[in-house]
């Protein structure tokens, strides 16, 4: 590999922007997508915890966190969790965009929203 210290600065330069784009497109992947509180309560906990565990938390019925993640997969921001091939987890922190993460309310099984 070559060494030069000037092809080094440009492909750091390179670097930065491109990081910088990839940043500004994933918020706003992320803000029109996760557009209500269930939906960033369920990625803010999509970690490698299982579908039924995150619904029961939230309130909705299993499958729909399983729709949003293969949803969300297709727009590239989950991946299936190394471990746990039928899971997913998040590929960004919604504090680092200053996307507000709602608390965990007490809703009824299977409430819509």
């Amino acid at each position: 590999m070559n060494d030069d210290p000037e092809i080094k600065d440009i492909l750091m330069a390179i670097l930065k922007w491109t990081k910088f784009q990839g940043m500004q497109k994933a918020k706003q992947i992320l803000e029109t997508t996760l557009d209500t509180d269930i939906k960033r309560l369920i990625y803010s906990l999509s970690d490698g915890e299982s579908s039924p565990n995150i619904a029961r938390i939230v309130g909705v019925y299993p499958k729909k966190v399983y729709r949003y993640w293969k949803k969300w997969f297709v727009l590239g921001i989950v991946e299936v969790h190394p471990k746990h091939k039928k899971r997913y987890q998040k590929l960004f922190t919604l504090k680092d965009f200053g996307i507000k993460v709602p608390e965990v309310q007490t809703r009824n099984e299977g409430e819509s929203e």
